[in-house]
C-alpha cells in the first residue's frame, strides 16, 4: 500500500515547496532533528522516500526499515511516506543521481542530503551541518554551539549495532523509544539471531567431525534449533549430479550457503562442512547468510596437507598421487586459504575436543552463545 506510483504521489502533495528525504536507515534523533529544521526553514512539506530493494538496506530487511521509519513518525513534521523499490547500483555517483531524479519524479523540490548526495534532476540540495546533544538541556544543536564539556556526539552506526547485538537499550538521548523497540525487533541480541557457522578445509582436516562435535555441544544447550549439512550428505542429497569442476564446486557451496542462510533467518544455526576450496564462493555464502539479517562464523580448519594425506581415511589423496584422480584439492587442484577466517583452528596440534571447545569459546566471547556454567 505504501508503493504509489510518482503520479499518485504528486496527487497527494500541497502546494509549494517539497523536501525529500530518503530514509534509507532508520531515523534517529540526528537526523529527525535535522529533517525538521530544515522543513521549518523551507516551510516544505516533507516527502519519506523509503528505499525498499530487494537487498536488505542499512542492515535491516526493508519490511523493518519502514517499521522503524513509521516509529520515528510522531518525531516529524507533516509528512508523506512512500516506498519506493530503489536498490543500491554499488556506485557512489551513479547512486546519488538515479536517486535525485527519483526523488524529482515524485514531486521533490529540495532533497536533504545525508551523503554528501550530488545534485541532478533539477533539484536543490541541501548539505545538513553536524549536529549535536546538548547535555545542558536536552536539545539537538549545530555541533559548534555546544561547548565540548557539554557536548554529545552522535552514535556511529557500528556503536548501534554493538549495543543492539549484546542487548542493551539504545539511549533515549539518541533515539526515540519506539524506532529502539523496532530495532530490537529487527536485530535481537546474537545470542537469540540466526547463525551460520562454515567450517572450511582440506579433506581429511578434521571438519566433518568437528562439525558433528559442535552440533552436540549447542544442541546440548537447547537455545536454538541445529542443522547439520555435512558434506557428504550434501552432495547426495542436495547436489546429486554435480561433478567436481570449478562451476560446479562454487554452485554446491551457493546451495549449502543458501540452505544455512535460510535456517539462519528463521533463528536456527546451520553449520557446514565443505571443502569449499574457493575464496569466492566463501564469501557469496558470508554475503546470503548477512542478507538474511544471520551472523556467519567462517572456522578454517587450517591442518596442514601433510597431516591430511597421513590420515587418507578415504584413500582420496593416493588415488590423486596415483594419477587415478584428478581434481583433487591440495594435489592438483588450489585450496584458497582463507583470509578472512573468524576463527582457525589445527587438528595436527589440538585434539577434535580442544578444536571444538576453542570453538564454543569464540561463540561464547563473542555473544552468540551464552555462557553456561560448568558441572562441578
Amino acid at each position: 500500500r505504501l508503493r504509489r506510483s510518482p503520479d499518485e504521489v504528486r496527487g497527494l502533495l500541497p502546494p509549494g515547496r517539497v523536501l525529500g528525504v530518503f530514509a534509507d536507515r532508520p531515523l534517529h534523533r540526528p537526523q529527525l532533528a535535522q529533517i525538521a529544521h530544515a522543513a521549518r526553514t523551507l516551510g516544505a512539506h516533507l516527502l519519506v522516500l523509503i528505499p525498499v530493494g530487494e537487498e536488505t538496506t542499512g542492515g535491516l530487511p526493508a519490511e523493518a526499515l519502514v517499521r522503524t521509519v513509521f516509529a520515528a513518525r510522531d518525531r516529524m513534521p507533516p509528512a508523506t511516506l512512500v516506498a519506493v523499490p530503489l536498490a543500491r547500483r554499488r556506485d557512489e555517483i551513479s547512486d546519488a543521481l538515479l536517486r535525485a531524479r527519483v526523488a524529482a519524479a515524485y514531486g521533490v523540490t529540495h532533497l536533504l542530503s545525508t551523503e554528501g548526495m550530488l545534485s541532478g534532476a533539477g533539484l536543490r540540495v541541501l548539505v545538513p551541518r553536524e549536529l549535536a546533544y546538548d547535555n545542558r538541556d536536552g536539545q539537538w544543536r549545530w555541533r559548534e554551539d555546544i561547548p565540548p564539556r557539554n557536548r554529545r556526539l552522535a552514535l556511529g552506526q557500528d556503536e548501534i549495532d554493538d549495543l543492539l547485538d549484546r542487548g542493551f537499550p539504545l539511549p533515549e538521548w539518541h533515539t526515540p523509544p519506539a524506532v529502539a523497540r523496532e530495532l530490537a525487533r529487527a536485530r535481537p541480541p546474537r545470542r537469540h539471531r540466526g547463525l551460520v557457522i562454515f567450517l572450511t578445509g582440506l579433506s581429511g582436516s578434521g571438519k566433518s567431525t568437528i562439525a558433528r562435535g559442535l552440533a552436540d555441544a549447542l544442541r546440548e544447550q537447547g537455545d536454538r534449533t541445529i542443522t547439520l549439512l555435512d558434506g557428504d550428505v550434501v552432495r547426495r542429497e542436495l547436489s546429486a549430479g554435480l561433478g567436481f569442476s570449478k562451476a560446479d564446486r562454487d554452485l554446491n557451496v551457493r546451495r549449502i550457503g543458501w540452505v544455512a542462510a535460510e535456517i539462519a533467518r528463521h533463528r536456527g544455526v546451520g553449520i557446514c562442512c565443505p571443502i569449499a576450496p574457493y575464496a569466492a564462493a566463501r564469501a557469496t555464502a558470508r554475503e546470503m547468510a548477512q542478507a538474511a539479517g544471520a551472523g556467519f562464523l567462517l572456522v578454517h580448519v587450517a591442518t596442514p596437507l601433510a597431516v591430511c594425506e597421513q590420515r587418507d581415511r578415504k584413500g582420496l589423496y593416493a588415488r590423486a598421487r596415483a594419477g587415478l584422480i584428478t581434481g583433487m584439492t591440495g594435489i592438483d587442484d588450489p585450496y584458497e586459504e582463507p583470509t578472512d577466517a573468524d576463527l582457525a583452528v589445527d587438528t595436527s596440534d589440538l585434539t577434535v575436543e580442544e578444536a571444538i571447545q576453542r570453538v564454543m569459546e569464540h561463540l561464547t566471547e563473542t555473544g552468540w552463545v551464552e555462557p553456561r556454567l560448568q558441572p562441578a
